[in-house]
C-alpha cells in the first residue's frame, strides 16, 4: 500500500516538474471596467486608440491614456473614467 502511494506521489511530482509554467503570458489586450493594457506589438497592426475607446464605451465611460513603455514587450496603459459632468450623452462606440 505504501509503495503504491510513493509511486503515485512520484508520478505526480514528475508531471508537475515536466510541464511548462505559463504564468508570464499576458494577452495583447486585457482590461476591465477600470482600465486596461494594450501590447505595443499591436501599434503597427491596429488602431489601439480605437480599441481603448470602444472598450471603455462598453461600460459607459471615457478613456484616459496613462503611460507607455516604448520597448520590446511593453504595454500602453489606460484607465476608464466616468463621463465628465455636463455631458448628456453616453460615449460613442467605435465601428471598425
Amino acid at each position: 500500500m505504501q509503495a503504491i502511494r510513493l509511486a503515485i506521489l512520484a508520478v505526480g511530482i514528475s508531471a508537475a516538474l515536466s510541464s511548462a509554467a505559463k504564468a508570464d503570458w499576458v494577452p495583447p489586450f486585457k482590461g476591465n471596467d477600470t482600465g486596461g493594457i494594450i501590447s505595443t506589438s499591436l501599434i503597427n497592426q491596429t488602431d489601439i486608440r480605437a480599441l481603448a475607446i470602444d472598450h471603455c464605451a462598453r461600460y459607459g465611460k471615457v478613456v484616459k491614456f496613462l503611460g507607455a513603455q516604448n520597448e520590446y514587450g511593453g504595454y500602453v496603459s489606460f484607465s476608464c473614467r466616468w463621463v465628465p459632468y455636463g455631458a448628456n450623452e453616453r460615449p460613442l462606440r467605435v465601428r471598425y
